[in-house]
Parts: C-alpha cells; structure tokens; sequence
C-alpha cells in the first residue's frame, strides 16, 4: 500500500469513528443530560425524595409558587397559593388547580424547575402530579398536590446559604406522545 493510500485510509478511519462518536452521543444526550440536571440540580431541577428529612431547622424560607400553560392547551392552570413560608426541612404542602375551558378531552403534562436554578437540587418533592400524562376531561376541574420540603443542606452550601425565597414553577403542555394518544382515544371511548 502506498504512503498516500495509507493516509486516505486512516483519514477514513477517523471520519468514520468520528461519525460513530456522535452518532452515538446524538442518542445518549438526552439521559445523560437528565441524569446530569438531577445530580446537580442545573436549571433548577428539583429532587424527589421518598422521605423528610429528620432535621428541621429553625430558619425559614418563603416557597412562591407559578403555574404557566403552553398557548395550545386549553387549560385554566394556577396554583391555590401565592406563596408558603415553612421552617427549612419542614413538609409542605401546596395545591394546583387545572380546568379543561374545551369541549373535547385534553391530554396533558407538567414539568416544573424552581429558581433561582442554584438551589434547585435543595428543593425536594414527596408527591408531585408532574411527568405523568394526565386526561383532563371536558370543563372538568382537579386540585393537583404538591408534597415538597427544602433540605437543610441549603445552609451549608456557600451558594444557597443566603437565599430566603424559592420559586416552583410548573408548566402544563399538551401531551403528544404515542402513550398519550392512547389515553386520549381511551378517554373519548368512554360514555360520558
């Protein structure tokens, strides 16, 4: 083989492994980056716990709460409070309320992130109505919990340790997913 054959090969060869690496990077970047936000809790996502911390402090924090709708979904969405203030590592408990304003069954998702993004990873869900595929039916209306704490490690962190106020925020999409359609067809199947 030729000096010149052999670099148009190993040229080859790096171009392919090039376009495998991404290729594969193309698939792996979406779990990656939720495992990456839920360890660090990077644009403000929150934890979920299966339990309370044992260790409530003193100090409290003020829990603002929004709720936002995507501009296709024909929802009334807002949570019942403006706001909660509780002692850090103290369970709280807050109320959304969801109203379907159309006369066909919607399907629809929430996802949430609290700010300022930093403490994200501080704030803790025990019971959540957010990433589950929900069937609102038509005009029908529904109070959606929230069972949630702020770990006492937010006073440890340097970054964390001066904040008095958090803000969850939720948002309702439609849900478009094949699992969806089937809830939604499902739904419509049923006498009313």
């Amino acid at each position: 083989m030729t000096p010149e054959k052999k670099r148009l090969r190993r040229t080859a060869l790096i171009a392919g492994a090039v376009v495998l690496g991404m290729t594969g990077m193309a698939f792996a970047a979406v779990p990656i980056y939720d495992a990456f936000c839920k360890v660090t809790g990077y644009g403000g996502t929150t934890q979920e716990a299966e339990a309370a911390p044992t260790q409530i402090l003193d100090r409290r924090i003020e829990v603002r709460f929004d709720a936002n709708t995507s501009p296709d979904l024909p929802v009334v969405f807002a949570p019942k409070q403006t706001s909660e203030t509780l002692r850090i590592g103290e369970t709280g408990l807050a109320f959304y309320r969801v109203r379907n304003t159309s006369d066909e069954p919607v399907v629809a998702r929430a996802t949430y992130n609290v700010t300022p993004h930093v403490a994200g990873q501080y704030f803790a869900k025990l019971e959540c109505f957010c990433f589950t595929d929900r069937v609102i039916a038509p005009g029908q209306e529904a109070d959606l919990p929230v069972v949630f704490f702020v770990d006492p490690e937010i006073v440890s962190d340097p970054d964390t340790v001066d904040i008095n106020t958090l803000t969850l925020s939720y948002t309702f999409f439609r849900s478009t997913s094949p699992e969806a359609q089937a809830l939604l067809e499902s739904a419509e199947g049923q006498p009313s």
